[in-house]
């Protein structure tokens, strides 16, 4: 929740002018804006490769549901991408895995892909449950039907976002090996599906972090409020 018409504007124009064919040719990449930058971002994207998400969605088809947003309505709009899941929403909207299992589904029947997001506190990491936690996070919250085509995964160590705390590349590639090893418990392409780390990415831990095995891509928070950062990031995975 940042940004005006003025700096929206200003940074997707710099991501456009700033995102190069080398990097295209190699990398997929999508901005999510808030909902009611959506219209605005995805004209701005017109004729790059860059796509648009958006940051939730309705769990619901349509109807009387005063304030959500249904995923048809974000594919009508131009939205390749959803964020399902995200930790905030998990933390402050009291989503459930099965809450964010039937976004994921609403996602995926109408066109769109969920980033579906998974991970553990402080607390829970200390206490030894972090592989509990995100284990049943992932069972709970991906649907029948998902592949390694219409969906993604993004690990959050809720413990090292905003906190200080940084989770060191043995930590990212031991919780990723873990990921991709209950991926295939349920999915016959687990080792094509996408994980993204989304721990306080930034320029200066980009490349170790996204050269750490199992790490697919990164799901940016603050440092992609500012262009040069976020693009940093992406030529790191070069």
């Amino acid at each position: 929740m940042n940004m005006d018409t003025q700096s929206a504007d200003a940074l997707v124009k710099a991501l456009a002018d700033g995102y190069s064919s080398e990097v295209s040719q190699v990398l997929d990449l999508a901005v999510c804006p808030a909902f009611v930058y959506v219209s605005r971002v995805v004209g701005a994207f017109e004729g790059t490769s860059i796509a648009v998400g958006a940051q939730d969605c309705s769990d619901k088809e349509q109807g009387a549901y005063t304030g959500q947003v249904a995923a048809s309505m974000l594919r009508d709009i131009g939205c390749t991408y959803v964020i399902v899941g995200h930790s905030e929403r998990r933390q402050y909207n009291d989503e459930s895995s099965e809450l964010v299992c039937q976004k994921a589904s609403q996602a995926i029947e109408h066109g769109l892909v969920p980033i579906i997001c998974v991970g553990e506190t402080a607390e829970e990491r200390e206490a030894g449950k972090d592989e509990d936690i995100v284990g049943a996070q992932l069972v709970g919250s991906i649907p029948q039907g998902s592949s390694a085509d219409n969906m993604v995964i993004a690990y959050e160590p809720v413990w090292a976002i905003g906190t200080g705390k940084t989770a060191t590349p043995e930590d990212v590639q031991a919780m990723h090996a873990f990921i991709r090893e209950k991926l295939s418990d349920g999915l016959a392409d687990s080792q094509n599906v996408r994980i993204l780390y989304g721990g306080s990415m930034k320029p200066e831990n980009a490349a170790d972090l996204l050269s750490t095995p199992n790490v697919d891509g990164g799901l940016i928070g603050g440092a992609s409020l500012e262009a040069d950062k976020f693009l940093a990031i992406a030529r790191a995975a070069l």
